[in-house]
């Protein structure tokens, strides 16, 4: 059994706080992202990514786990487990976790309680790793149309690699140059100061 959270509680007990933040995680994976103070942000945050954890697993135990922590009583609650399970998990399949963000935003107006946008951290882990994948994606479905011409002997291949890889090379000795020719410049704008 989990040690309980040290010091107060958001709600009145244990039971009223576990209600109060499955419903916070109902509404972060119905909107995507909410607006809420910075201590519910932070106490939401292991609850929202535990339940994307069961959902990325897809499985009909996981989907019963959740829907026991949203209790889904009602059609809205159904439709909101249904879209963690068929959009936002598959979106977060390639992430090993931090699925929220939260920033922090200043305080509210009334009673001056710091406050913080939570969200779903829905883009791809890195923009290197996207681009990757798309290349993977158009080299497979340009594969099959290579297959389909005629194929060459292999002696000629290799002479396309090496002509292929030969630009490629003068790219990155030329933007070495252009390092070169920069470096000097700021050397002597620095001795000028």
């Amino acid at each position: 059994m989990p040690a309980p959270t040290k010091g107060p509680r958001l709600g009145g007990g244990p039971a009223h706080e576990r209600l109060m933040l499955n419903n916070l995680a109902a509404a972060l994976f119905e909107h995507k992202r909410i607006t809420t103070t910075v201590t519910k942000a932070k106490r939401l945050r292991p609850v929202a990514e535990r339940l994307i954890t069961f959902a990325k697993r897809g499985d009909l135990a996981s989907r019963r786990r959740v829907q026991a922590a949203i209790s889904a009583r009602t059609n809205t609650n159904k439709g909101i487990i249904h879209e963690l399970f068929t959009e936002i998990a598959p979106q977060l399949s390639e992430r090993n976790g931090g699925y929220t963000r939260i920033t922090k935003i200043g305080n509210r107006k009334g009673d001056n309680a710091p406050m913080a946008v939570i969200e779903l951290v829905l883009e791809p882990v890195s923009a290197k790793q996207a681009v990757v994948k798309e290349a993977e994606k158009a080299a497979e479905k340009s594969a099959p149309k290579a297959e389909a011409t005629v194929e060459a002997p292999a002696e000629e291949t290799a002479a396309e690699e090496t002509v292929a890889e030969a630009p490629a090379e003068a790219e990155v000795t030329e933007a070495r140059a252009e390092d070169a020719a920069e470096a000097p410049a700021e050397e002597k704008a620095d001795d000028a100061k």
